[in-house]
Order: C-alpha cells, then structure tokens, then sequence
C-alpha cells in the first residue's frame, strides 16, 4: 500500500469552529434540561465532542464506544467490531449519539441498533462531517455539519492508520504519484 499525501485543506479551524457553534445551538435547544447522555463513537470523535460539549451550557453525562471498521484502509471493510463497549444505564434516557462522519453509514447504525435495545427515551445523532456519496446504509442524521465530497478525510481527530489526526484543520488524501 502507498503512503498518501495531504493535498488539500478542506474545511479550515475556522469554518469548523462555526459548524461546531451551530450545532451546539440547535442541541441546546433540543436537550436543555434534559441532562442528556452523550455517546462519542472513537476515536475519531474525540476533538469534535470535546469542541461542541465546550459550548453546551446544561448538565450532561458522556460515554465512548469505540469501534472499528478500517483498520489500515481508506474504506469500510464492512465489518464492525467492538473495541470499547457502553457501561452507562441508558433506559429513559435522552441519548445523542455523537460521530465524526458519517460515510457508509454501518458503523452509525451497529451504534444506534445496539442502543435501540437499551430503550432510551430519544435517540439521535449529531455528526460533523457527512459523506453521502458513500452511504450503503440509510441512518437518521439529526444533526449534521457540514456535507463533504467524496475523498478520503483526515484532520480534527479523523485519521489514516492513526496518522494526521492532530491537524486543526479537515484536509483530504491522495495516492502519491510514483
């Protein structure tokens, strides 16, 4: 496999901040006095929900699931496994589901099916980034950012292999020309 190069900024730190801003308005909205449970899907969420939970002004409680789906890939493979597990009583609850992007969509529904069991009182997703250009799976987007071409995503905590992701910055990846 080629190592790829960075060859562009998509979304700068500022374009982000906004989004981040916009969202945490319309959820403010939605969830105050609720004291929701927050679930971040890992790793890439991470800087996402700590940037958004920043300018949310209500009592909430946070909970990670961490799966995996690419490995070392630039592509889904498909198969969802449970690195990380939720731990947190969700029954009654108001649950928002937190995601990085949402791209094929497998990996938002796994997390939205498994907690459908628990019985939450709501459940929703914000997500930051979204790639419908590669949904194989339809899932309910509550929430969403910004809407994103087709191309392979890393920066603000999205990675390649575990790499770029301490860039402020979205930017995208091509295959180096030999």
């Amino acid at each position: 496999m080629t190592e790829p190069t960075i060859t562009c900024v998509l979304y700068t730190r500022q374009q982000i901040k906004t989004t981040v801003e916009k969202l945490a308005s319309e959820i403010t909205r939605d969830y105050a006095g609720k004291n929701p449970l927050l679930v971040g899907i890992l790793k890439g969420s991470f800087m996402f929900m700590a940037d958004l939970i920043r300018h949310l002004n209500f009592p909430l409680e946070i909970e990670f699931v961490r799966i995996s789906s690419y490995g070392r890939n630039k592509q889904s493979s498909g198969k969802i496994a449970v690195v990380q597990g939720i731990h947190t009583r969700i029954k009654d609850r108001h649950v928002l589901v937190v995601e990085d992007i949402v791209d094929s969509g497998l990996s938002v529904n796994y997390v939205l099916t498994s907690l459908r069991h628990k019985k939450p009182a709501s459940l929703k997703v914000c997500c930051l980034l979204d790639k419908p250009s590669r949904r194989q799976m339809s899932v309910p987007i509550d929430y969403t950012g910004l809407s994103v071409p087709d191309k392979f995503l890393v920066g603000y905590g999205l990675d390649w292999s575990e790499q770029y992701r301490y860039l402020p910055d979205i930017c995208y990846l091509e295959d180096k020309k030999t």
